[in-house]
């Protein structure tokens, strides 16, 4: 198989996946923006803080995602998939950001404790959001 096929196997062309993958970058945006708030830097100020602790995260979901099948129509068919594909791409998604982050390529570092925090936090927003697909999609039914 082809990595064109495959990957067409793997996001639909269809306005939803346009729509997943913005929102999953807006989720994952706006946790790196609070973070580097809660750490006293300004974001707006300075773009490429958010841009440097941004990139391991988006680099690893996007991977994840892809491979996952997560900008598919099946990924936010019901909330049992949204939660059932998302969750385990998320975790294996934070513990691949954290890794990049570890590296010289990546500007940052990790602790266990900020592990922690993106799992939880970056999951509600990532995994909330999905859900949210999930419902909208119910109600425009």
């Amino acid at each position: 198989m082809s990595t064109s096929t495959y990957l067409r196997s793997r996001v639909d062309l269809r306005p939803l996946a346009a729509a997943l993958a913005v929102g999953d970058v807006l989720a994952l945006t706006a946790f790196v923006v609070a973070g580097t708030v809660q750490h006293g830097e300004q974001p707006f100020s300075n773009p490429g803080i958010v841009a440097g602790a941004l990139a391991p995260f988006l680099v690893a979901w996007v991977a994840v995602a892809l491979v996952g099948g997560l900008y598919t129509a099946d990924a936010v068919s019901t909330p049992r998939r949204a939660l059932g594909w998302t969750v385990p791409a998320w975790v294996v998604a934070v513990l691949m950001g954290h890794a990049l982050r570890a590296t010289p390529v990546f500007r940052g570092g990790t602790t266990a404790a900020f592990v922690l925090v993106t799992l939880v936090v970056g999951g509600v927003l990532v995994v909330g959001w999905r859900l949210l697909v999930v419902a909208g999609q119910r109600v425009v039914e």
